[in-house]
């Protein structure tokens, strides 16, 4: 990703297949420089990262911006924004350079937010033969103490396997 690229660059072409014509907002001013986006559709990881990066930016300001949009595709997708020259700016900059020479920024919650939609899938998308199947094609994740423990598991009440294996 191009981080720290002028918003309006991305306004016009957020996804790679959208043209400046397909746009009917305000174009927003050359000042201000995208750090992150995300949409409807965001993975773990984004928004584990958007969030820490919000955070660390000590939220929305006068000089850091969270632009909504629509769009056709995905549904909306926002941008997390700096104005250029700031304290911010400087704080995104340092950011950008973590993310480029490792994509998360904080590994703890990063990991508890993979854990609460491995949570929510199992129970949510899984029916009891579903998952079943995943324990007996993955038992190596697994490690239960007891039968109760299997069928807790079983039943969806918890997953106790690799949440990035199950979400991915």
């Amino acid at each position: 990703m191009n981080y720290l690229t002028p918003l309006k660059e991305i306004v016009t072409n957020p996804g790679g297949w959208d043209s400046l014509d397909n746009y009917i907002g305000e174009i927003p001013d050359p000042e201000w420089l995208c750090l992150l986006t995300r949409s409807r559709d965001s993975d773990c990881l984004t928004e584990s990262n958007w969030h820490c990066a919000l955070q660390e930016l000590g939220g929305e300001s006068d000089n850091v911006s969270i632009e909504r949009f629509g769009h056709w595709a995905c549904g909306w997708w926002e941008a997390l924004s700096v104005r250029a020259g700031t304290e911010e700016h400087t704080k995104a900059k340092d950011i950008a350079d973590r993310l480029e020479s490792y994509p998360v920024l904080d590994e703890d919650e990063f990991s508890e937010r993979e854990d609460e939609e491995a949570q929510r899938v199992w129970a949510d998308c899984y029916t009891e033969r579903d998952r079943v199947e995943y324990i007996r094609n993955h038992s190596g994740q697994f490690d239960f103490h007891n039968y109760a423990d299997l069928l807790g598991c079983v039943r969806g009440k918890y997953f106790s396997g690799y949440a990035g294996e199950l979400i991915h």
